[in-house]
């Protein structure tokens, strides 16, 4: 498989309402998507993180810049840029799991294209829908988070999670256990809000039977973690404090958490993802796989990722429905509290045409073969640091 082109994509999509966290409120999904071609087929993926660094540290501008001057030209200088071979030709760029993980996949679906394999067949999984958690934002009053839960519940999802705060925690928990009963499957989010000194104050949520509280306490505090997880009945859930299979052992070793929430795009693509469903599913330790508010583009590969064995809880996997009035792809469309997991080769789903053209804000071409070596050479555009070496080895030839 030979390297022959890469596209980047900026993308604006409106979100149907507001979706608010404790880290910030989203209105739109605004990021990019990269397009392969390769001698044998076309790979898309989508960039997972937001235009500003507060869910995570990486951020749509910062990673075009890392893909395009550090990451493509280690994997452009590949003889063949297989997965097997890409995820060791970026482990010298420290961090930026996102980016990698952005272009791996893209890539990954092209080589899968090629074989004609399904990304559900790559990674081993075994159900062909999964069941649909819906994750609701945090709202202006309790009535209103009422209303949206009873609306999500007549769509048929299975699970609901509620975006938790400070001054938004106890009470809307106890509002919605209070309105659809104990039956109801039900977590919260924190998105690391809170501190080891509200520990008894977060113990007021074992009350309310919840299936976890996800990511209550700063971001990589494993021991500080495993001190409130002492003081809990509520199982902890690590998120964003889970990078690599080593810090989901890490984490299970500690006991920090009791379930882990898999995001392919947070721990570099989805070879690691797997790894970290293996090492937890050794350990006896359940997983979900979340969501970013992605696109159909990013939410199709999700899919596989939850139809592996070890996931056991639902996940962050809503219908396109759940956030955009017209998405980029064909919609997922739940059934039965469920969606389909896609079984066409790849990650069994690309953009629409039109639809991508009316969501596209600018593209850049970021790779085009011997071409784009050729201009460099000549001058006509300046040369990266990051393809200074690609360029030379290509220039000894």
């Amino acid at each position: 498989m030979k390297l022959e082109r890469v596209e980047l994509l900026h993308v604006a999509i409106p979100l149907i309402t507001p979706f608010r966290t404790s880290f910030g409120t989203m209105t739109s999904k605004d990021t990019f998507l990269l397009h392969v071609v390769t001698d044998e087929a076309e790979g898309w993926s989508e960039f997972a993180a937001d235009p500003e660094p507060l869910y995570c540290s990486e951020f749509v501008a910062g990673a075009e810049i890392i893909i395009r001057d550090f990451l493509l030209p280690r994997v452009a200088a590949l003889p063949e840029p297989t997965t097997a071979a890409v995820a060791p030709a970026m482990t010298s760029v420290k961090g930026h799991e996102l980016a990698k993980a952005a272009l791996e996949t893209a890539l990954l679906d092209a080589e899968l294209r090629a074989y004609g394999m399904s990304l559900a067949t790559f990674l081993g999984s075994v159900h062909e829908r999964v069941p649909a958690g819906v994750s609701v934002g945090i709202k202006n009053s309790v009535p209103e988070l009422l209303d949206d839960v009873e609306q999500y519940l007549a769509e048929g999802y299975i699970r609901i999670k509620l975006k938790i705060e400070p001054g938004w925690d106890v009470e809307p928990v106890r509002a919605v256990r209070e309105r659809f009963g104990d039956e109801l499957p039900l977590q919260v989010d924190a998105n690391t809000a809170y501190t080891l000194a509200d520990a008894e104050h977060l113990r007021k949520l074992d009350d309310f039977g919840l299936l976890l509280i996800e990511e209550p306490l700063e971001e990589n505090n494993l021991h500080a973690h495993a001190q409130l997880q002492k003081r809990l009945a509520t199982p902890v859930c690590l998120d964003e404090s889970i990078h690599s299979a080593r810090d989901a052992a890490s984490a299970i070793a500690m006991d920090a958490c009791r379930v882990i929430n898999v995001k392919p795009a947070r721990v570099g693509g989805y070879p690691e993802a797997r790894r970290i469903h293996d090492v937890a599913t050794a350990h006896g330790v359940p997983v979900w796989c979340g969501g970013m508010l992605e696109t159909g583009i990013g939410r199709a590969p999700n899919l596989a990722l939850a139809a592996l064995p070890g996931c056991t809880l639902p996940g962050d996997t809503s219908a396109s429905s759940r956030y955009f009035a017209e998405d980029i792809t064909e919609p997922f469309v739940l059934q039965d509290g469920h969606l389909p997991v896609p079984t066409a080769p790849g990650i069994g789903i690309a953009p629409l045409p039109d639809a991508l053209a009316r969501f596209t804000t600018a593209t850049q071409e970021l790779y085009a073969g011997r071409r784009s070596l050729e201009a460099t050479q000549a001058g006509a555009v300046p040369v990266p640091n990051g393809w200074r070496a690609l360029l030379h080895e290509r220039m000894l030839e």
